[in-house]
């Protein structure tokens, strides 16, 4: 077993080339980054993967989603559909227990759908805030996406601004 620094800064890697994957819009990468049965030892052919170290994942405003083939889907549909989105990680903190590690952070969003005429290069730009919990688990090729949850973060309005009340 390695050092518990050196697992927190193999955990945070592993955390970052997820989001980077993310941005390259590089599905293969994302899919590697995932946890399989084979990184857990049990034998696909005779074990339903679906059984066995089950990933999930919640994108925010979405239901949940198990198993390695949903989860991946989702971040295929994701990527075909955005143009561009760059993640800059606040608040970050890892956790390390053994096998297990937990990563949390604010996920500030950037990212811009088709552009709405030809010869521009990219429609127009949208910020989103939203916190997430990664959870990896050690396997022999390194650390691997259990689960990810994602929320958004909910502004706080003005006094006085939507609620119906004067200024």
């Amino acid at each position: 077993m390695s050092a518990p620094h050196t697992d927190v800064e193999h955990v945070e890697a592993a955390n970052t080339a997820f989001y980077e994957a993310l941005e390259r819009g590089d599905f293969e990468e994302v899919a590697s980054l995932w946890l399989t049965p084979g990184d857990l030892g049990v034998d696909e052919s005779y074990h339903d993967p679906a059984d066995t170290g089950v990933v999930s994942c919640v994108h925010p405003g979405w239901p949940v989603l198990t198993g390695r083939g949903e989860v991946l889907r989702s971040y295929a549909l994701i990527m075909a559909n955005t143009d561009y989105i760059q993640f800059f990680l606040t608040d970050t903190h890892v956790s390390v227990t053994g096998d297990t590690a937990v990563v949390t952070c604010t996920e500030n969003i950037l990212s811009g759908g088709p552009a709405p005429e030809a010869g521009e290069e990219l429609g127009p730009l949208v910020g989103q805030l939203v916190v997430a919990t990664n959870v990896f688990r050690r396997t022999p090729s390194g650390w691997k996406l259990w689960s990810h949850h994602a929320s958004p973060v909910l502004a706080e309005e003005e006094e006085g601004e939507d609620d119906g009340t004067p200024a």
